[in-house]
């Protein structure tokens, strides 16, 4: 008997060890931001929306992650990955202590499985019946896994390239693909619970924080510390750190800059161009002082804001319209006088921004002499070109745009700028972010204004935007990633080579060449790059700032600065 209760006693403790796990003496609290959009009712496979992906990649995870400081590939919920067959057949061995977020259901459904990354790569693939495909495969999936094009096709009810091997995931591709990690790692193809998501229960992930249905209203969302989570520091301590993280919803500056300077958001994500000189050069105590109360970051961003044209209107079928238009906006006047110099480079480029510490060895040079500057003259000379003489017959062009204060100036100032270049009138007609998505996808409206932010630091991401082949065989199904329906046989030829090209600096050249063909034959205008001012209080840790603007908050805290542990923490920096 007396061995029975030891064996009970053993029990208990190793049960109450599991809930009391060992936590960091700064373990706590709450960070707060504002996000200037949300779309929470889409799955994970189908969000292209900033803001919503920043708040889901705190909720789901992938087999891997990106570090958000070295912008490197890890394992995440796969513990091993083993590339074989020439880069053609990827091995992922799992994790064995992951679980589901608790929203009451049993320990046995909440265990992540291998039949989870089955059941959530078929669920990307799957064909709905409003015929658009998910960005998971349209991005990663699509023409590379393989069996993933029969599958999404309803020929065939598996993926023939996706099998389970015990706690493995072997997939199959059909082509290399230097950056499927990358790609994997994606918000897009986050795992969800085979088990759980079939109950309705679309936002349970296994990521450092849960998102609760009853923390959800109309201005803010709160997502609590996930008390289960597998992950530890260096230190054996618990992660995450903080017990909730608070998005607060809104997409006015001077009012995110206002949250700010009242501590009720901890940082903000580009100053509102009317007080940057103001918050910069008038509080300079604040960002010197030792310890300093401010953080300030200011790099480059991966981030080209740009408008596109619908390149199935028969009158920006004609190239030399296109150009016309490129040749018609002052770019210079628009990053002075509307942005406030708030940009890292004006669009004088084309759609890759020209971030040289990124994509290094890039011509950037040669793509700026295939783009476009200022020149009314030969604006119009174009458009008479192709047979629109001062603008005439041309039609009202239709703008459509997401509002909000710097979006509706530029649109304001485009259009007086293509009336008095090319005397044709520019309808702008503004709306929501999520009306937006939908009338991009369906195409309704002549120019678009977009910002793509890369996914993952390649040419790709940016380039594959305007590949022939993503574009949808019927003008009424949605164009989820070359919205722009542009179609140019020599600019696909190239980035397929670029594709295959398995030597890194050729791989470049082709990509070179297919941006160049781009701005030649241009879908779009390049606007602007992103440079945007980010402040954060001094007592967020860890909270790293890279180009691609990816926050994870699973290993932040909050701490304020001593004197002398600030001093000996800049002593070990420099």
């Amino acid at each position: 008997m007396r061995t029975r209760w030891y064996i009970l006693l053993f029990g208990l403790l190793v049960l109450s060890c599991s809930k009391h796990k060992k936590q960091a003496s700064f373990a706590g609290g709450k960070v707060s931001l504002c996000i200037e959009s949300l779309d929470l009712a889409a799955e994970p496979e189908f969000v292209i929306d900033y803001s919503t992906q920043m708040i889901l990649s705190q909720v789901f995870e992938g087999l891997v992650s990106m570090d958000p400081k070295e912008l490197t590939i890890k394992p995440q919920l796969a513990k091993k990955i083993n590339i074989k067959n020439d880069g053609l057949t990827y091995e992922f061995t799992l994790r064995d202590n992951v679980y589901f977020h608790d929203f009451g259901d049993s320990d046995s459904d909440r265990k992540f499985t291998p039949e989870d990354v089955v059941f959530s790569i078929e669920k990307a693939c799957r064909k709905l019946e409003s015929k658009t495909p998910s960005l998971a495969y349209s991005i990663a999936y699509q023409s590379t896994l393989e069996g993933a094009d029969k599958f999404h096709q309803g020929k065939s009810n598996k993926i023939s390239g996706l099998r389970i091997k015990g706690n493995k995931i072997i997939m199959n591709l059909v082509r290399k693909d230097d950056n499927f990690l990358q790609k994997l790692s994606l918000v897009y193809c986050a795992i969800q619970s085979s088990k759980l998501s079939k109950n309705g229960e679309s936002k349970i992930g296994t990521g450092p924080f849960c998102l609760m249905p009853e923390n959800i209203n109309d201005a803010r969302i709160h997502l609590l510390k996930n008390e289960d989570y597998y992950g530890y520091d260096k230190k054996g301590n618990s992660l995450p750190y903080l017990d909730t993280l608070e998005f607060v919803l809104n997409s006015k500056k001077l009012q995110q800059l206002e949250l700010f300077e009242n501590k009720e958001i901890d940082m903000i994500i580009g100053l509102p161009t009317s007080r940057i000189t103001k918050m910069l050069e008038g509080r300079l105590d604040d960002f010197n002082s030792k310890p300093p109360l401010f953080i300030l970051h200011n790099n480059p961003q991966l981030v080209t804001n740009y408008y596109y044209f619908d390149n199935t209107d028969p009158r920006f079928q004609s190239k030399k319209v296109r150009q016309a238009f490129n040749y018609a906006i002052d770019k210079a006047k628009i990053g002075r006088n509307i942005l406030q110099n708030q940009y890292y480079e004006i669009g004088k480029y084309g759609i890759i921004p020209p971030v040289s510490s990124i994509f290094r060895g890039y011509d950037f040079d040669l793509i700026n002499k295939n783009s476009y500057s200022y020149d009314p003259d030969k604006a119009r000379k174009l458009l008479a070109e192709a047979g629109y003489p001062n603008g005439k017959n041309f039609g009202t062009v239709v703008l459509r745009f997401n509002i909000n204060d710097v979006h509706s100036a530029v649109a304001d100032e485009f259009s007086k700028q293509i009336r008095q270049v090319l005397n044709i009138n520019v309808n702008i007609d503004g709306s929501s972010f999520e009306q937006l998505q939908k009338d991009e996808e369906k195409g309704n409206g002549d120019i678009f204004r977009a910002a793509w932010a890369a996914d993952y630091p390649s040419e790709e991401t940016f380039l594959l935007n305007f590949y022939g082949k993503k574009v949808p065989l019927s003008r009424g199904e949605s164009s989820i990633v070359n919205q722009a329906r542009y179609k140019n046989p020599l600019f696909d030829e190239f980035f397929e080579k670029a594709s295959r090209e398995t030597k890194i600096k050729k791989k470049r050249e082709f990509y070179e060449l297919a941006e160049i063909e781009l701005m030649k034959d241009p879908p779009i205008i390049p606007l602007w790059y992103n440079g945007e001012l980010e402040i954060v209080y001094s007592y967020v840790r860890n909270l790293n700032v890279n180009p691609l603007d990816l926050f994870i908050f699973r290993e932040v805290y909050l701490k304020e600065w001593t004197i002398k542990e600030y001093r000996e923490f800049m002593k070990r920096k420099s």
